[in-house]
């Protein structure tokens, strides 16, 4: 998604082109547990290509940085951690990691901990605004350099690196295609929650369209918990239910989507309803290519990229390499027709397919390739 919270001031952005899977993908972005610690090897690692020395920090002992995050169900969390980790072991980096799930005041706790602990730079990925900002001030007030994935703090933050998903071109990419399949003057329905960034900004997409084609809102429902696709299936059926003619709905968070879907079926509306989500996964795509899925089209990036992505921009942070005061990911859009058509079956299959979701280009040096 992924997804956390709102309100963000207008910034200097670095915006990496946004590219769409256009001849080949068609026209057509949240368990509690306790901390971990993973280490890079004793000696430092010049990653999978590198073509000249670490510079320091990371040419000596591994250079210690906190992650904090505050993830929750799905394989977008997992895979975005999985390529944060490969990243810092290629650059010589000991992350050590907290995970919140859900748990605002733990996550609170995470942070403060992490700034007592004075590691060399601090990773904050997702989070709510209010939990979030006053630690953020914190941090970069003890001179500790951090980077912020999907969190969207107040105009008076500042001194950090901003990090986010382009939320704006996903919604807009997929709700494009929306109109195109069903028209205008139709009847649709949004499923999505609130204070939370990523969703915030889709939202604010759907607003546009939705007055731009005159098209009827009837019902909005939705929440993001820690089941969240389960917990939304009641949600929707209930919708479902009041307004079987509905034509679309549009549902930006995959763990969201899944459960619409399964709504949507369970009510025989597959052939009538179309689904639109945001993110994608293996999980994901297995829905999106099952027969009768309604499930039509999302918009996603690949986390584990945009994971190793934000460590590789903190890593030049702190080696003196980086000064922008932000960073978007650019996404693309996947239809079904395309799946089938192409046999896409992976998020691996997706990116061969469209080599700019490697964010190859983005944040990187001779010394620092992408390592996801």
């Amino acid at each position: 998604m992924p997804i956390k919270t709102l309100a963000r001031r207008p910034r200097r952005t670095v915006l990496f082109a946004t590219s769409a899977l256009a001849a080949l993908l068609a026209v057509a972005s949240c368990s509690q547990s306790d901390s971990t610690e993973s280490d890079a090897s004793s000696s430092p690692s010049t990653g999978p290509t590198a073509s000249a020395p670490l510079p320091k920090p990371f040419d000596a002992d591994p250079v210690t940085v906190a992650l904090v995050r505050q993830s929750g169900a799905g394989d977008y969390f997992e895979a975005w951690g999985q390529g944060a980790q490969k990243q810092a072991t290629a650059a010589n980096i000991k992350l050590t990691v907290t995970d919140a799930r859900n748990d605002n005041a733990k996550q609170a706790s995470d942070l403060q901990q992490a700034i007592d602990s004075k590691p060399a730079a601090i990773i904050v990925d997702h989070g709510q605004t209010d939990t979030i900002a006053p630690l953020v001030k914190k941090a970069v007030a003890a001179g500790i350099p951090t980077i912020v994935y999907d969190v969207a703090l107040p105009a008076d933050v500042t001194g950090y690196i901003n990090t986010s998903q382009s939320d704006e071109s996903l919604a807009q990419a997929v709700l494009d295609q929306m109109v195109k399949d069903i028209g205008q003057n139709q009847k649709v329905g949004l499923v999505s929650a609130t204070g939370f960034a990523p969703l915030d900004r889709r939202g604010a997409v759907w607003k546009k369209v939705i007055a731009d084609n005159k098209l009827q809102q009837v019902f909005f429902t939705g929440k993001v918990t820690e089941s969240t696709a389960t917990d939304n299936i009641p949600l929707v059926d209930a919708a479902l239910k009041q307004h079987p003619d509905v034509k679309a709905i549009f549902a930006p968070y995959d763990e969201i989507t899944k459960g619409v879907v399964q709504a949507v079926k369970q009510n025989n509306l597959q052939d009538k309803v179309k689904v639109y989500g945001i993110d994608i996964s293996n999980a994901d795509l297995e829905v999106m290519t099952a027969a009768g899925s309604p499930w039509v089209a999302t918009a996603a990036t690949d986390p584990g990229q945009i994971g190793a992505a934000v460590v590789r921009t903190i890593a030049l942070k702190l080696a003196g390499q980086f000064n922008e005061p932000s960073v978007q990911f650019p996404g693309v859009l996947i239809t079904q027709q395309v799946l089938k058509e192409k046999n896409i079956t992976t998020v691996g299959d997706v990116v061969k397919a469209e080599p700019k979701l490697k964010l190859d280009t983005v944040s990187v040096a001779d010394w620092l390739p992408n390592a996801a």
